[in-house]
C-alpha cells in the first residue's frame, strides 16, 4: 500500500538571505525536514520566495543551495511531484531547475483539485491592491526586455546588488515577528472574499509572501491559509486528503528562536 498520500505546502524560506544568521544550519534543518516527509509526501508545493535571489543565465546559475537542491532531486527521483510557484524574490527561474531537478515551475497562481478538494495556490505578491511602487518594480522584473538587459551585466555586479536590495527592503528584525492585523489583514481578506465570490467551489486558498501564519474560515465554506515562513515561524501546511493543517517544524523553532504562534 502506497503511504505517499499527503500534500505539503511551504513558502518564504529566503535561502541565501544576507540578513539571516547560520545559513548552513538553516539549510541543513530544511533538508532534514524534507527527508522527514519523504515517506508520506505525494506532492510538495513550494509557494514562492524559496530563494532570496535567483537568476539563471544561459549557461551559468548562482552558487549555493547544494544541499537543498540535492534533497529536491532525491524527492523528485523517488516519484514525488514538486511544483515551484515563483515569488517576488526567486523570479528569474527559466529552465535549469526544471530540467535538472524535474521540478515544475509556475509563474503565477494555480488552481488544482487534490483528493476531491479545490485549491487556489499563489505566492500572493500580485494579489489585491498593490502600492504603485511595488506594482512598477514587479512589472519591470517580469519584463522580458529588462531581463535580457539585466542578464547582459556581469554577475559580479548583479548578485551583490540583488542581495543588498533584498536586505534593505526586508527590514528584518528578529525581535519583531510580523502579525496579521490592520491593513494587511483587511487587504488579504478582502481579496479572498472577492475571489470566492467568483469561484464559490474553492475549498482552500493557500498563500505565501506575508510571513504570517493564518488559518481561518473565509466565506461560507473556504479556508484561508497563509503559510508563514522559515525566518520567524518555520511553518508549513499539510493536507491529508481531508484536513489541511498549518504546522511548525518544532526542531527548527527550538533551535533558531523562541517564537510560537
Amino acid at each position: 500500500m502506497d503511504r505517499r498520500t499527503k500534500t505539503y505546502f511551504i513558502s518564504d524560506l529566503h535561502l541565501g538571505a544576507a540578513y539571516l544568521d547560520r545559513p548552513v544550519e538553516r539549510e541543513r534543518m530544511l533538508v532534514e525536514f524534507l527527508q522527514g516527509i519523504a515517506d508520506d509526501a505525494a506532492r510538495i508545493y513550494l509557494v514562492g520566495d524559496i530563494l532570496d535571489y535567483w537568476f539563471e543565465y544561459r549557461t551559468v546559475v548562482p552558487r549555493g543551495h547544494v544541499r537543498f537542491f540535492g534533497a529536491l532531486a532525491s524527492l523528485a527521483d523517488a516519484g514525488i511531484e514538486i511544483t515551484w510557484l515563483i515569488g517576488n524574490h526567486d523570479i528569474w527561474m527559466f529552465d535549469y531547475l526544471r530540467d535538472e531537478l524535474g521540478v515544475k515551475i509556475i509563474d503565477g497562481s494555480v488552481t488544482v483539485e487534490i483528493d476531491g478538494k479545490r485549491f487556489f495556490i499563489s505566492h500572493g505578491d500580485g494579489l489585491g491592491k498593490l502600492k504603485p511602487g511595488f506594482r512598477f518594480i514587479r512589472s519591470m522584473f517580469r519584463n522580458k526586455i529588462c531581463q535580457k538587459l539585466y542578464a547582459a551585466i556581469h554577475p559580479r555586479w548583479t548578485v551583490g546588488f540583488a542581495y543588498s536590495w533584498s536586505s534593505s527592503n526586508r527590514g528584518y528584525d528578529s525581535t519583531k515577528k510580523p502579525v496579521f492585523e490592520g491593513e494587511l489583514k483587511a487587504t488579504v481578506e478582502d481579496w479572498a472574499r472577492s475571489y470566492l465570490s467568483n469561484h464559490p467551489s474553492t475549498d482552500f486558498i493557500v498563500l505565501g509572501h506575508h510571513h504570517v501564519m493564518v488559518d481561518e474560515q473565509i466565506g461560507d465554506r473556504a479556508r484561508l491559509v497563509v503559510l508563514g515562513d522559515w525566518i520567524y515561524n518555520y511553518s508549513y501546511a499539510v493536507f491529508d486528503g481531508k484536513n489541511l493543517c498549518l504546522e511548525q517544524y518544532a526542531r527548527a523553532v527550538a533551535d533558531f528562536n523562541n517564537y510560537l504562534p
